[in-house]
């Protein structure tokens, strides 16, 4: 007689024990198998780490910050921008101008010696010949109390540094080879040298007055001129230059006649 259908799918006693160790151990696997997933999904992802070399300092900014990223919205732009970075300063270039405007001493400077009254008036002398009365007004400003400008003026002609016959003959040596004894005269009188000296040079220049007004005409003009006109410029010339009419008249052969009066086209 044949079996029910149901009784073919039961599992034997020997059977059952078998049957539940594998389900332990499916099921042992399965709980080693969750764990490791999650912690291999929950651990951080683990970079690898850059060489020595190529780390970047940490003080140095980064290239791609936004600089007004941590800045307030409401305050002013000029305090929300960066500060700028100081400028690299050059090497000062040294010259010798510059090297003298470093040493040159401050001239407010209390240290620093002050020049006498008898040393300014020898740095004068040192560079040109000077009349007393124009030296004496050279040296005025820096005159103190216990200074006595006659007395060093004094001692300087005794000593050979001043002397107004040396100033005159200066004088005479620039400006006769250009000018007329009065344009000469009259310099030396503002520059009150003394009646004697004046009148004794004033001979001088008058024995040599014709030469030298025919030299600067001769280097002006060197033409005798033809018309009124032309004669009354080059005389007026000549008496600018200090000339005597007397003397004008001699160089441009016409006597004494009256070229002043005449209409000037200059």
């Amino acid at each position: 007689m044949d079996a029910p259908a149901g009784a073919a799918h039961e599992p034997s006693p020997a059977q059952e024990p078998d049957r539940a160790a594998r389900l332990a151990q499916a099921r042992s696997l399965l709980a080693q198998a969750t764990t490791q997933s999650v912690q291999k999904f929950d651990a951080p992802p683990r970079l690898p780490t850059p060489p020595k070399e190529a780390r970047l300092p940490d003080e140095s900014p980064d290239p791609f910050s936004n600089p007004f990223e941590d800045a307030d919205p409401f305050e002013p732009f000029e305090q929300c921008a960066p500060a700028a970075a100081p400028e690299p300063q050059e090497d000062p270039t040294y010259s010798r101008s510059t090297e003298r405007q470093r040493k040159a001493p401050d001239a407010n400077n209390p240290r620093r010696p002050q020049r006498s009254l008898k040393g300014r008036a020898l740095a004068y002398l040192s560079r040109r010949e000077y009349s007393r009365a124009e030296l004496s007004r050279k040296l005025r400003p820096y005159v103190q109390e216990a200074d006595s400008l006659e007395n060093t003026l004094d001692s300087l002609e005794r000593d050979g540094w001043l002397s107004n016959e040396r100033f005159v003959e200066s004088v005479v040596h620039r400006r006769a080879p250009r000018m007329g004894g009065s344009r000469i005269i009259n310099e030396l009188k503002r520059h009150a040298v003394g009646e004697a000296l004046i009148g004794e040079t004033a001979d001088k220049l008058a024995q040599t007055e014709t030469a030298r007004a025919q030299a600067v005409w001769e280097k002006k003009y060197g033409v005798v001129p033809e018309t009124p006109a032309e004669r009354a410029k080059q005389a007026r010339f000549l008496a600018a230059r200090g000339f005597s009419a007397s003397t004008v008249g001699k160089i441009l052969k016409g006597g004494d006649e009256d070229w002043i009066d005449e209409p000037s086209d200059e």
